[in-house]
């Protein structure tokens, strides 16, 4: 198959569009729409064909409830590194839509998968974990076709999250994710719109 010009405009949409969403509303997604989005991390690449990633749908309240104050306690300890005025404006960002995103989906990466026979993993044993990264950028790029939005949660402490979802010992946690539908649309990222952050240029060099 060859690709036209409307195919890369539509991924330039797509990738221009696509926000780490904080802000959802509530809204269920549909059955068909999450069955596609399962459906689309399969076609992720990954090292040696090996696909490590685990996700977790976490659909219970208790769990949530649990995950929130894990989020909450490292938020508390992430905003101990600024100073005094800095602290005030990392406080006021929303870090994260856990309270009102419809979907949360924790990702683990196994480091033993029986896939792939160990290719590729030798020298670089961190690309089951990059492998797991595609997997979720995958499903974050599907997500924003599908008109929803993708929150990264990083801000957790990863070994509260594997005990709090009771998962084996040779799952390594990778991402949590909050999806649905955003409260707004918006193609311009709110680190920006805070100044927090501007984008800087890709550092690429030849040699």
């Amino acid at each position: 198959m060859e690709l036209t010009q409307n195919h890369r405009d539509a991924l330039q949409d797509v990738l221009q569009w696509r926000r780490d969403v904080r802000h959802f509303l509530p809204d269920p997604i549909d059955p068909a729409t999450m069955g596609r989005l399962r459906a689309v991390m399969d076609l992720a690449p990954s090292v040696g064909n090996s696909r490590p990633w685990r996700v977790i749908e976490v659909a219970s309240s208790a769990l949530r409830t649990a995950i929130i104050a894990n989020f909450e306690t490292a938020n508390q300890t992430a905003g101990e590194i600024y100073d005094a005025d800095t602290q005030q404006d990392y406080f006021a960002l929303k870090l994260a839509g856990l309270r009102d995103a419809p979907v949360h989906l924790a990702v683990f990466t196994a480091d033993d998968p029986a896939e792939g026979g160990g290719l590729g993993q030798q020298s670089m044993p961190e690309m089951l974990a990059y492998s797991t990264i595609c997997a979720i950028h995958t499903l974050w790029l599907a997500a924003r076709a599908e008109n929803l939005g993708l929150g990264w949660v990083s801000i957790l402490d990863p070994a509260a999250v594997a005990q709090t979802l009771e998962v084996p010992d040779h799952w390594h946690f990778t991402g949590y994710l909050c999806l649905g539908k955003a409260a707004q649309d918006d193609d311009t990222p709110l680190l920006h719109r805070t100044d927090w952050q501007q984008n800087t240029a890709t550092h690429w060099e030849k040699r």
